[in-house]
């Protein structure tokens, strides 16, 4: 939802990181009684909405709950179940001044230190609704640390982690991949554990339409998440992605997570870095999902930015 610099907001933050504005419908009054042990229902607004594709309904939901500092753990992690989306997020004051607002993510009760449709779609709802960064980029606290975004509302960028490391799989794993994956010798161009602070594994195949057709079997896998990517190939024309990437996860439904920021950041870093990749490239993901996930990567002066598109599909309020 586009809003005018007239047009009231929820809540903004000044340069002290203080709270200001008036709550409006949909928003808790920040000055009532405590959630914690309450006798009485309290509302906060909450926002629904799609990241990473400029389809309608055809990117990956997030929904954010805003103004959520008086929420405790158990509200938060209970509430993330409930929405029975991949990821929820609560945003808050930040506490270190260097940042913008801060945000917690949960993922089906369990908290993440970072995750990258969460953060795109995060910050996109804070802009919205009255959020106004203090320096050229916007700045996100998270358990991770601080992140950094750029653009406005509608396509937004978070730079990529830097990699910490890229450690070769092992022979025997990498078999047991391929085996669960029912990829034949050879069709492994490049693999690797990608850790930026949330280690993945990576591997890129030869042929998109192979990965199209992948179904893993988790029994042989011996693992609950594996993450590749394969170039469009010879037949691929302007304007169409240049590469395709499915992310599988057994604690997902379905097994596949429709479009991942975190895993495309830690790739982008990877490829790119190894000269695997060029500074600009646009990813598909979410293909088999019936999804129309958008990646935009871009390399500028040393930092990768992964962007994509987001889009209000909810807005209301929600009471715990």
């Amino acid at each position: 939802m586009d809003r005018s610099s007239n047009d009231p907001s929820p809540f903004s933050i000044d340069r002290r990181g203080a709270m200001l504005g008036a709550p409006v419908a949909g928003m808790a009054m920040l000055s009532a009684s405590p959630v914690r042990g309450q006798t009485t229902p309290a509302d906060f607004a909450f926002h629904q909405v799609d990241v990473f594709s400029p389809e309608p309904f055809r990117g990956n939901p997030l929904a954010v709950v805003l103004g959520a500092d008086r929420l405790g753990d158990a509200q938060m992690a209970l509430f993330s179940k409930w929405t029975n989306l991949s990821e929820t997020t609560f945003l808050l004051r930040p506490t270190d001044p260097a940042a913008d607002y801060r945000v917690r993510i949960f993922s089906v009760g369990e908290e993440l230190p970072f995750a990258g449709h969460p953060t795109l779609g995060s910050c996109h709802v804070w802009l919205a609704t009255g959020g106004r960064p203090r320096g050229a980029e916007i700045v996100q606290q998270c358990p991770a640390g601080l992140v950094h975004l750029r653009g406005a509302p509608g396509r937004l960028a978070f730079e990529a982690p830097p990699l910490k490391r890229v450690q070769p799989l092992d022979a025997a794993l990498l078999d047991r991949l391929r085996r669960g994956l029912g990829l034949g010798e050879g069709e492994i161009v490049a693999s690797g554990l990608l850790d930026s602070g949330l280690p993945q594994t990576a591997l890129m195949i030869r042929s998109r339409e192979r990965l199209l057709a992948l179904k893993p079997d988790w029994r042989v896998l011996e693992t609950d998440f594996v993450g590749l990517i394969a170039p469009y190939g010879a037949q691929h024309r302007p304007g169409e992605p240049d590469f395709e990437v499915r992310v599988f996860d057994e604690t997902l439904a379905n097994s596949e997570d429709p479009v991942t920021g975190s895993f495309n950041a830690a790739v982008a870093r990877w490829l790119i870095g190894s000269g695997q990749a060029p500074a600009h490239y646009l990813v598909s993901q979410g293909t088999v999902l019936g999804r129309a996930g958008r990646v935009h990567v871009d390399q500028d002066a040393g930092r990768v930015w992964i962007g994509g598109d987001v889009t209000e599909r909810i807005i209301g309020r929600v009471r715990f």
